[in-house]
């Protein structure tokens, strides 16, 4: 039973939106397979979890120019489309519905879901799971103290420092300098020409850290040490934010019954919404530790 459970609200319900098909349609033709979808998903984690707080968070700024302006790649390649036009419509209704619940619903101006992910795990008691399908987490896993619980068919693996020293063969907690190192496609990291992935696990090994092989001089090309100073204030997520740690539990769910109704009635999505207060009402209750 983890203290907390983070959820990488942005990834959940991408998830959702292409797992469950887009035919499913509230009253009206309103299209809800991505609402559906989160909710249902959250309501298994909270069952299968029983975390003692849970929060949900959002990306506010989904390529935030702080980091474009360090990165001029970075995620470029999804400027045409951030965000598929049939989910847009949906996200202030899985936002709402999870905040008539009682779920906190945590997000910042300028940052990214795993900033808020990062930061919120940065204050608060171990263990901490964090549920994302975004590998850049698996530089915030510490032991088994916090986990990345990262989905995949069967469920979510549960990924440690261990798991991560298995699949990368590197330090458990290296992670963000592996990947800037090899270059990450999906974030738009071109890495190091000639850097893959066991050459970035090697030298990870044997340094430890970008920063050491930066002191050791092992990039004497300039344009290569730029590259790496500017990534290490890119790729890693913020761990420092000033945000206010979210409560994170209610003594009983939904938070306003009178919006829950009229959202099931609105949209058609009244079991999913019981299933998720149901599954949060079922965990025990909060004692003083």
């Amino acid at each position: 039973m983890p203290e907390w459970l983070l959820v990488d609200g942005s990834s959940m319900f991408f998830r959702a939106f292409y797992a469950i098909p887009q035919t499913m349609r509230g009253p009206g033709g309103v299209l809800v397979n991505a609402v559906r979808g989160t909710l249902d998903t959250l309501a298994r984690y909270v069952n299968d979890r029983k975390p003692r707080h849970l929060a949900f968070t959002t990306d506010e700024d989904w390529r935030p120019d702080w980091r474009v302006e360090l990165i001029p790649e970075y995620k470029e390649h999804r400027t045409a489309e951030p965000i598929p036009p049939a989910l847009i419509p949906q996200v202030p209704i899985i936002l709402a519905a999870l905040t008539a619940i009682g779920v906190d619903v945590v997000g910042l101006e300028g940052y990214e879901a795993e900033d808020i992910v990062a930061s919120i795990a940065a204050k608060v008691k171990t263990p901490i799971e964090i549920a994302s399908g975004d590998r850049d987490l698996f530089s915030q896993v510490r032991g088994r103290d916090v986990i990345v619980l990262y989905p995949q068919k069967g469920g979510p693996a549960e990924v440690d420092e261990a798991e991560v020293t298995r699949r990368y063969a590197i330090p458990g907690t290296a992670y963000s300098d592996y990947a800037i190192l090899r270059g990450d496609p999906s974030d738009g990291l071109p890495g190091i020409p000639g850097i893959g992935d066991k050459t970035a696990a090697q030298m990870v090994k044997r340094y430890g850290s970008i920063d050491k092989m930066l002191e050791a001089g092992v990039f004497r090309n300039p344009e290569q040490a730029d590259y790496l100073r500017r990534a290490l204030k890119v790729v890693p997520p913020v761990r420092d934010l000033k945000i206010k740690v979210p409560r994170g539990r209610r003594a009983r769910y939904p938070a306003e019954p009178e919006v829950v109704a009229e959202m099931a009635r609105r949209y058609g999505i009244g079991n999913n919404l019981d299933r998720l207060v149901t599954a949060l009402n079922s965990l025990p209750p909060l004692t003083k530790s």
